[in-house]
């Protein structure tokens, strides 16, 4: 059992149900992120984990404690769970300096004034605060906000952390800031943390395991890397796209007794590997999906490649999207470097890695490696 369990916990509102009999284990000490789309369940998850939320079936257990059963009628209040939690909105006591908001959790616990100085005054400087302390939240950027609402949670070192979108609210560079010191308080802290999220980024560079929901549904329950390279549906293929995924339909083909993939338009055709041809059979309607890095470009013609026409090329400082078109068939690339091309420019693409689903069930055939091409 993990250090936090949910055993087909379900919510329900009337007839609608936001969390479908979701079983999860969450490991002591590990980041795990539940990442989807708006309405998939994700914060009403973590309510229920906080105590928020009442369940309307199945248990759910907190280091080893049942914390809410609807089968044993057990219910443990939301402050004697042993977890913090961070809001979107940072929850702040407006009538509260920083370090009175801060110090708020200490004081409730008893600690004296001196050792409440220490705590406070050693969190403030590692959320970068110092100085801010005779503050209020009003004369405080949201980023401020934030990093008080983290110090207030972090400084009281509860076992769980819980943490829904609380860096949704920031601009882009303040957010990969505040990431990085999330991660770094994380691991200095060895607390467990639940994290929500709909930003795949976000997920993919705090996690140490991402869980990927759909209408209250678990979709895959994967590390970062596995979720990203091999997608267990076509949803999380999609969703994890960041850029968006090059997403072929097609059908299974036999071409000199070799099984390939033939693409609906643009007449591209992709052998499979051994391990993928064994699974699949001749006409199998399937869908060849890309990131695009995965896809190589050149100037010239190169073997097993396909020649296309660069729609647009853009720039985004270390990096440049390629978008490419030919015979109806539509492709995204992205190159290392500042490698504009103009439009109309004659390229040639080579496919390095792909995944292949199918398209009745939509859930994962299987990768294929850097050995297959595209022709």
């Amino acid at each position: 059992m993990g250090f936090i369990s949910l055993q087909g916990i379900t919510k329900r509102y009337g007839k609608v149900t936001a969390v479908d009999h979701l079983n999860l284990e969450i490991e002591k000490g590990e980041f795990h992120t539940l990442l989807g789309p708006s309405g998939c369940g994700k914060t009403t998850t973590l309510r229920m984990i906080a105590g928020l939320e009442e369940l309307s079936d199945g248990e759910l257990f907190i280091n080893d404690r049942c914390v809410y059963s609807v089968p044993k009628a057990t219910h443990v209040a939301a402050p004697d769970r042993g977890v913090g939690l961070i809001f979107q909105s940072y929850a702040l006591w407006p009538h509260m300096t920083v370090y009175k908001n801060v110090a708020f959790g200490l004081k409730e616990k008893k600690f004296s004034k001196d050792k409440i100085k220490t705590v406070v005054m050693d969190m403030l400087e590692k959320v970068q605060m110092t100085g801010y302390e005779d503050r209020y939240p009003s004369e405080l950027s949201g980023g401020e906000q934030q990093r008080v609402a983290i110090a207030r949670m972090v400084v009281t070192e509860p076992p769980a952390f819980l943490m829904d979108e609380p860096l949704s609210n920031l601009d882009a560079k303040l957010r990969m800031r505040l990431r990085s010191e999330l991660k770094r308080l994380h691991t200095e802290s060895g607390a467990t943390t639940v994290y929500v999220t709909h930003d795949q980024v976000e997920a993919l560079t705090l996690s140490d395991r991402i869980t990927v929901m759909r209408h209250g549904l678990l979709q895959q329950d994967s590390p970062p890397a596995e979720l990203y390279n091999t997608p267990a549906n076509l949803f999380v293929a999609d969703f994890m796209g960041n850029p968006q995924i090059n997403k072929l339909d097609g059908a299974v083909a036999v071409v000199d007794g070799n099984k390939v993939f033939s693409s609906t338009t643009g007449s591209l055709t992709v052998p499979l590997g051994d391990d993928i041809a064994k699974d699949v059979s001749d006409g199998q309607e399937v869908a060849l999906v890309m990131h695009p890095e995965w896809l190589n470009v050149s100037q010239t013609p190169i073997a097993n490649s396909v020649e296309m026409k660069v729609y647009v090329s853009l720039m985004a400082g270390c990096e440049t999207l390629i978008f490419l078109q030919s015979d109806g068939l539509s492709l995204v690339t992205r190159e290392q470097g500042q490698n504009v091309f103009p439009a109309d420019t004659n390229i040639w693409v080579t496919l390095n890695r792909y995944t292949l689903y199918d398209m009745g069930t939509e859930e994962l055939i299987g990768a294929g490696g850097t050995a297959e091409s595209c022709s």
